[in-house]
């Protein structure tokens, strides 16, 4: 790969280094120049540019990244498309994330031009969630580099896997001494159903007996076949390896693998087992909700993963979570996963959502779109459907002509729904409403019409793969033979302007405005032309699309 400064004239087809701003023009970094680009560039004055020209067996950085980021998805992990030389992966199930550490570096180390940057070891992660992300530094990188570490990437059935939580059916045994009050063991219940609904398990059973070794070993055995694993929570913290929790799986016919570990709270566990099931016996930290040791390990087993003796005695590095001022509770955040207090603050990547624009009058329509059936399914559903099928979250409909029909016909869709009643005023009147009800912490948003039935959730992933607002990407447009069309992704710093449109007026002028902030995405398909606003429009649209499809 050569690099350096050359004659505008002699640079056609090679890479440009630095974007460059053309009156309201913008050529963004990485573009293969044409002639028309060296025309424009010669026009504006500027006689020499820096640019890269890549040689024989030199690979692209979308390419590399890709195909890098390809071999390192095992099971429960996906790969969005590549973009300015990064590849996201991301999670297809909620579980805990895996890998091999020093897998990981190796690749790593291979060449300075190749990174790969994931979420800690063993962190719990959500469907759709950034796992991972290929990074490649330059323009391009040798063909031996990107084998070398695809290679690597693959091994022992590839580096990167979510391993999804089971729903397992868990017991739970209480011990009793005197003075120990009854609403401290209904406490412990709340707690401990909140950490298995947070995993999607249940809890299948509660018992309560003395504190006495033989009548917990009467309980551990009457239970242990109904449940996928046992806790037991003792009146008292355990001590020894003799102690009545440990003595009394003994009795039980099972056996103690492991007592003690090396994180703080958390460190009295007992790990045994009783035909074949696990048994874990709980320190006292675990009645309460913050994340402590019992979390790293009833995580795993749910998981699936081996949990024995080395493992528990390995999970010392970042084991100190009674010193991390973050250390959060376990049903902290509506439908967030418990996670160790290490990953706790883990970057999930941009959190982008969509707006579903549904409120229009349908003037030219003469009947309200959003309600036309398109293959036996309402346009506004099919439309919602392809959004979810994104990783953007949440999907917010601003509806508001004939609001109640259109919200029936969305049902159970995991959709919110945002009310426009002054949807006559004009478009902008929906996308302020809509703008107005997104969630504080959104890094950005795709604004969708809601008759744009065609556009597929890989269109939207393409989208958000390109943003980065920190490399001058905040406004996403995707294109087809270099005409733009929609959705659009706006980052979060426009939403001020978005909230001072008015009338009929929609976001997209604000493109001209922001051209060195715009990044156009070529896709592979017609679907972002394809609105419809009158029935001729509707009667092709249900002609192209057959029973068949999706």
């Amino acid at each position: 790969m050569q690099f350096g400064e050359v004659p505008v004239g002699t640079a056609e087809g090679a890479l440009l280094v630095h974007s460059l701003r053309l009156g309201k023009t913008a050529l963004k970094k990485g573009r293969i120049l044409s002639a028309a680009d060296i025309a424009d560039i010669t026009a504006a004055g500027i006689d020499e540019i820096t640019v890269v020209c890549l040689e024989p067996g030199d690979v692209r950085e979308d390419p590399a990244a890709s195909r890098i980021a390809a071999a390192a998805a095992g099971p429960g992990v996906t790969t969005a498309p590549a973009f300015t030389g990064r590849a996201n992966l991301f999670a297809e199930t909620k579980g805990l994330l895996v890998f091999d550490r020093d897998q990981l570096d190796r690749l790593n180390l291979v060449d300075e031009a190749v990174t790969l940057g994931t979420l800690p070891p063993y962190a719990v992660v959500e469907p759709k969630q950034m796992v991972a992300t290929v990074k490649i530094i330059p323009f391009a990188v040798p063909e031996g580099v990107v084998a070398r570490c695809a290679e690597i990437a693959a091994e022992a059935g590839k580096l990167l896997r979510v391993a999804a939580f089971r729903p397992l059916a868990v017991g739970m045994i209480q011990t009793r001494l005197p003075g120990l009050k009854e609403t401290i063991l209904d406490k412990t219940r709340e707690v401990t159903q909140g950490r298995l609904d947070a995993l999607g398990c249940s809890l299948a059973l509660e018992c309560r007996c003395r504190h006495k070794t033989d009548e917990l070993a009467a309980e551990i055995a009457a239970t242990i076949d109904d449940v996928d694993m046992l806790l037991i929570h003792g009146a008292s913290a355990i001590v020894d390896r003799r102690d009545v929790i440990p003595a009394a799986v003994k009795a039980a016919g099972g056996a103690i693998d492991h007592f003690g570990m090396p994180v703080d709270p958390g460190n009295l566990l007992l790990l045994g087992h009783v035909k074949g099931k696990p048994v874990l016996g709980l320190p006292g930290c675990a009645r309460s909700p913050k994340v402590n040791g019992f979390d790293w390990v009833l995580e795993r087993l749910v998981a699936g993963l081996s949990v024995g003796k080395r493992d528990i005695m390995s999970m010392g590095a970042g084991g100190l979570l009674a010193e991390i001022p973050t250390r959060g509770l376990k049903r902290e955040g509506i439908g967030q996963a418990p996670m160790p207090a290490s990953v706790a603050k883990a970057p999930p990547g941009p959190r982008i959502a969509a707006l579903l624009l549904a409120a229009g009058k349908s003037s030219r329509m003469g009947a309200n779109k959003m309600l036309a059936e398109i293959d036996g399914r309402p346009m506004v559903a099919r439309t919602a459907q392809r959004l979810l099928a994104s990783h953007a979250r949440p999907i917010v409909a601003v509806i508001g002509n004939q609001a109640d029909a259109v919200d029936a016909v969305l049902g159970k869709l995991p959709v919110e729904r945002v009310l426009n009643p002054d949807f006559a005023e004009g478009l902008a009147t929906s996308l302020v409403r809509g703008v107005s009800a997104l969630p504080a912490d959104i890094d950005g948003v795709i604004v969708c019409l809601g008759d744009m039935p065609l556009i597929a959730g890989r269109d939207i992933d393409r989208l958000i793969a390109a943003f980065n607002p920190l490399e001058g990407r905040s406004i996403v447009v995707p294109t087809r033979r270099g005409q733009r069309g929609n959705p659009i992704l706006w980052s979060r710093q426009f939403f001020p302007e978005m909230l001072a449109l008015k009338g009929d007026q929609g976001a997209r002028k604000l493109i001209g405005e922001h051209a060195d902030l715009v990044v156009e995405i070529e896709m592979d398909n017609d679907a972002i032309f394809i609105d419809i606003d009158t029935p001729e429009a509707l009667a092709q649209l249900r002609e192209r699309v057959k029973p068949s499809a999706a």
